[in-house]
């Protein structure tokens, strides 16, 4: 398998990455992570919230035995850590769970509990942005769940590009897909979902900043409900 050397410059990454991006676009989530699988091998994992296992499921056929990073945030469902739990059990990847450096509790003691609450932004910074930033350092490539149609702010979400924040190349294979899509994965191949998909959330996030969504809401809609936040850092 030829893979990337380390020796290839930010530049040569970046350029690469656009490139991918065009050639790319039309093909299916299988072929664009056979590309990532074959161009950065060890140096490529999948991130996963653990809403559902598709990309990682994916990703394992292409890759198996693939790193699969989840930011577990102190925060989470009980629901999205029995998912991750269960991932790893059944699925042909290694499951790596990246900690804040601090606790809920150590966090609670120096900036006042519910940080979430009066800076969530912050809040997101420590427990997600920190930890994945630090987790992918051995990484020049990382792969996503994002999809266009979930919220008017990925609508433009390239299959490949380029993570000008982490200097990585970023990989997103289902951005084509719909929620039609990712159903028809799901059925086809048994794949694993969190059991709050079930429930009235269309997207899942940490217990204190999640709700279900109402009929005709965007997927997104139940984040951060009420404030302008939409994202939590990791894609923007």
């Amino acid at each position: 398998m030829t893979t990337v050397q380390e020796e290839r410059g930010t530049e040569e990454l970046k350029a690469l990455a656009e490139q991918a991006g065009r050639d790319l676009e039309g093909a299916s989530a299988s072929e664009i992570l056979k590309w990532a699988a074959e161009t950065f091998g060890k140096r490529f994992c999948v991130t996963s919230s653990m809403e559902d296992a598709v990309v990682a499921h994916l990703a394992s056929r292409a890759l198996p035995g693939v790193d699969v990073v989840f930011l577990d945030t102190g925060y989470h469902f009980p629901e999205t850590i029995g998912t991750r739990d269960a991932v790893e059990a059944v699925m042909d990847v290694n499951v790596i769970t990246l900690t804040p450096r601090q606790t809920v509790a150590e966090q609670d003691a120096e900036y006042g509990p519910r940080l979430h609450d009066r800076d969530p932004d912050l809040c997101c910074k420590l427990r997600k942005v920190r930890p994945l930033e630090e987790g992918l350092k051995d990484y020049l490539a990382w792969a996503t769940g994002l999809r266009r149609d979930e919220s008017p702010t990925r609508a433009n979400t390239p299959v490949v590009g380029w993570d000008e924040k982490r200097r990585k190349v970023k990989v997103s294979p289902i951005a084509r897909w719909t929620q039609d899509d990712v159903d028809a994965y799901v059925a086809e191949h048994g794949v694993l979902t969190n059991p709050l998909l079930q429930d009235g959330y269309a997207s899942v996030g940490c217990a204190p900043c999640t709700r279900r969504v109402l009929e005709g809401e965007d997927a997104r809609a139940g984040r951060w409900a009420g404030r302008a936040k939409t994202e939590c850092g990791l894609h923007g």
